[in-house]
């Protein structure tokens, strides 16, 4: 892969040097320093030109820092001459304001993905969208990889004859339901109605769960307020076990201390899409497993330089 080159902002630099680990490629340098006004400004210190240029950084805590960053490096490759840019992105933060739901209200999703076309990204590779028309926000090609094998790869471990996976709403059924199919569960889902970012909702859980084996599945746990609603109910239908997962685990504000308190819920899996501070798996992360998504990334990325399907990564069998 002698026409790559992989840079990494400062957002979740330990994930870009596991993705180029599996690549066999070395991760190169990225400068960024802050002039005496506030401004950034990114250096790409590895040579660009006519290069297959990689820019892995997803979008967390601060995310306006970092996707201002992000802007700057795209910028930073164009004008190295790089012959393509490719913004490799985890997690889309903005991927949550994808409707005007309320009168005079911005949709953050099309805004940023319009910024970044504009920054100079010429495709982008995304992981677990936080509703499907987010893809179509952005005018250049879009590779939206799932962690549902590497999830469904890592419950296979036990037995799921009797398992239900439940989605907290219907809108994230669809995935719920595809990640029963890889392990031969039944799928549920919860009916529920949103207040607030933070206030929710569930009346009920559609689906048999009395009596079986629960994993409750979401795309991202963020202050864990859904989650939190959905055990309540699925209290009242007494379910056998509980196990939690999700791909974006950003446990914001508590959210993972507040998880791991619940006696009933024997586990936590997510992905390491996002960073999650040490101090905080310390005193928190018993319960937790966090799965890496690197060797996924990282065969996305070479298809994409090789000009190979991406879409094949999916065809085959899940691991064991």
């Amino acid at each position: 892969m002698r026409d790559i080159a992989v840079f990494s902002g400062s957002a979740h630099p330990e994930l870009a040097a596991e993705v180029c680990a599996h690549l066999g490629v070395p991760l190169r340098p990225t400068l960024v320093s802050r002039f005496a006004n506030d401004c950034l400004e990114v250096q790409l210190q590895a040579n660009c030109r006519e290069r297959d240029v990689f820019l892995v950084q997803p979008l967390v805590k601060p995310v306006q820092e970092h996707l201002v960053e992000l802007l700057l490096m795209c910028d930073a490759a164009r004008g190295a001459s790089a012959r393509r840019i490719t913004v490799v992105m985890p997690h889309y933060s903005y991927a949550r304001s994808d409707k005007k739901d309320a009168p005079r209200i911005s949709m953050g999703g099309r805004l940023v993905a319009d910024l970044m076309v504009s920054a100079g990204a010429s495709r982008v590779l995304a992981m677990t969208l936080h509703s499907p028309q987010v893809h179509g926000f952005f005018s250049v090609p879009v590779d939206h990889l799932h962690a549902l094998r590497e999830l469904a790869a890592h419950f296979r471990q036990y037995d799921l004859s009797r398992t239900t996976v439940v989605s907290p709403d219907l809108g994230n059924a669809k995935e719920a339901a595809a990640f029963a199919r890889l392990i031969g569960a039944q799928v549920a889902a919860g009916a529920k109605q949103r207040f607030a970012d933070d206030r929710v909702s569930i009346n009920s859980v559609i689906g048999e769960v009395t009596g079986r084996d629960v994993i409750v599945l979401d795309d991202e746990i963020a202050k864990g307020s859904t989650v939190l609603e959905l055990l309540d109910r699925l209290r009242e239908l007494k379910p056998r076990s509980i196990r939690v997962a999700c791909t974006h685990g950003l446990f914001a504000s508590g959210a993972l201390k507040r998880l791991t308190a619940q006696p009933d819920v024997l586990e936590i899996v997510c992905t390491n899409t996002v960073p999650i501070a040490e101090e905080e798996l310390a005193e928190h992360g018993g319960k937790l497993r966090v799965l890496s998504i690197a060797p996924a990334l990282a065969e996305a990325v070479r298809r994409i330089h090789n000009g190979e399907s991406v879409s094949a990564l999916f065809d085959g069998p899940v691991s064991e």
